[in-house]
Parts: structure tokens; C-alpha cells; sequence
């Protein structure tokens, strides 16, 4: 198990591609678009390889929730062995499931918990032979 990236919210993509990457030095690598029509950039510290996803959501999002700065954690990514199995152990101590796991692409489960406070945790888990 390990803490993957944190994932905040974004309102303006672009932008905030530029702020992290010219103003920070952190390196656009995965780019891709969520089932539900988001989209994610995954933007790395050459340095400590820290990464930091960049998530938007279209207008009409389940997610596209009203702005408030300072709200803009979206989650904290965590790769687990079996993400179905995580999100049951974790709702046992406490947390509340905000989305039930599904599998993504056919190649790994995704599921999100809310912890005790609020905070959502992305759990991913990849198939045995993906």
C-alpha cells in the first residue's frame, strides 16, 4: 500500500498546468479523461517525484460542485492490493463510502471512501494481469 498523489481541483486547466509547471518546475506526465467526463493531469517534482493530479470537471459534473477556495483538495490517492476490500476495512472504521468501487478501463478498480472528517480517498488497485 502507498500514497500515490494528492489530487486538487481545478477551475481552469490550462492555468493551472502553467502555474504548477513554469511556475514550480513540476513535469506534465499522465493526462487522461474519467468515466464520468473529467479530466486529470498528473504533474511530477522532478526532484522528489512527489506528484500532484490536477482534476477538472465539465459544468453538469456530478463533481462540478460550486468553488471555494481553500475547499480545492479534491483527494488523497492512495494504490492498494485489493480496492474493493480496502474500502469495506476502511468503512468499518469509520468511513463512509462517497463511490462505490468500479472497474475502470477494465484494467483496475477505483473506489472512494470519505474518512471520520470528510476528506475523500481514492483507493486503486490493478488487475492481476494488467
Amino acid at each position: 500500500m502507498g500514497l500515490l498523489y494528492t489530487g486538487i481541483r481545478v477551475t481552469d486547466l490550462d492555468r493551472s498546468i502553467r502555474f504548477y509547471t513554469e511556475g514550480l518546475g513540476l513535469v506534465e506526465g499522465t493526462r487522461g479523461r474519467m468515466s464520468h467526463g473529467g479530466t486529470f493531469v498528473g504533474l511530477t517534482d522532478p526532484t522528489t517525484k512527489a506528484e500532484l493530479e490536477l482534476n477538472w470537471y465539465p459544468p453538469g459534473s456530478a463533481y462540478d460542485a460550486p468553488y471555494v477556495a481553500g475547499e480545492g483538495l479534491d483527494h488523497l490517492g492512495f494504490e492498494v492490493e485489493d480496492a474493493p476490500a480496502t474500502v469495506a476495512r476502511l468503512v468499518a472504521l469509520g468511513g463512509r463510502v462517497a463511490v462505490e468501487p468500479w472497474l475502470e478501463q477494465g484494467r483496475y478498480w477505483i473506489g472512494f471512501v470519505q474518512d471520520p472528517d470528510g476528506l475523500w480517498i481514492e483507493l486503486q488497485s490493478a488487475l492481476p494481469d494488467a
